[in-house]
């Protein structure tokens, strides 16, 4: 899936022209995300970590600050993820927010797919964890946010999105306020959006 949507996005890249988003363009993303952290996660408590992927709803509020330039500001509710230990098993589970604040170039194109690229921070709350084996912490995370995207335009301006997103999340660990490692999340996240603009 993620080499279909690079070759989607090289494909309409090749055909530039001078159509496209407009400074002062708003637009609102309305969809479902994946988070897919990466295989190893980390080690805690001695152990290889795994944690599992979540799918939510997404939503993107984007301002074009100058023609085919926009600050993109990502939100969802909340993922919760399960969190596995080699040895132990399951240890527990984590929610979290990642809103995701991003600058993206919009590519102008001379046919209705319009690629773009992004990249900005991210910032991740925990919270609501339990474990089994007492009480789980995690803590917030700052980290880079790096994005390609492939937007299929209408003619009364809306569009059909998908994009993937690689997210550096790194969290310090406690169990029973003593530290037992880092969770190294790193996820893709693989959004499909219903994008309108005003």
């Amino acid at each position: 899936m993620k080499s279909t949507l690079l070759a989607l996005f090289l494909a309409a890249a090749a055909a530039t022209s001078a159509t496209a988003q407009s400074q002062g363009d708003l637009t609102f993303g309305f969809g479902l995300g994946s988070v897919m952290p990466k295989s190893g996660n980390g080690t805690l408590a001695g152990g290889r970590a795994s944690i599992g992927d979540d799918l939510r709803p997404t939503i993107t509020a984007e301002y074009f600050i100058r023609d085919n330039l926009g600050i993109e500001l990502l939100a969802a509710t909340p993922f919760e993820h399960s969190i596995n230990i080699a040895g132990v098993g399951y240890a527990g589970t984590t929610k979290h927010l990642p809103p995701t604040l991003s600058l993206n170039y919009h590519f102008p194109t001379n046919s209705p797919w319009k690629p773009y690229v992004g990249a900005g921070l991210n910032y991740t709350a925990f919270f609501e964890e339990e474990s089994p084996l007492g009480t789980l912490e995690l803590d917030d995370s700052f980290g880079v946010s790096l994005q390609v995207g492939l937007d299929y335009e209408f003619e009364n301006g809306s569009a059909l999105r998908a994009n993937l997103r690689w997210i550096d999340i790194d969290s310090d660990v406690s169990l029973n306020g003593a530290p037992i490692g880092k969770a190294e999340i790193d996820p893709y996240v693989l959004n499909l959006a219903y994008v309108v603009r005003f």
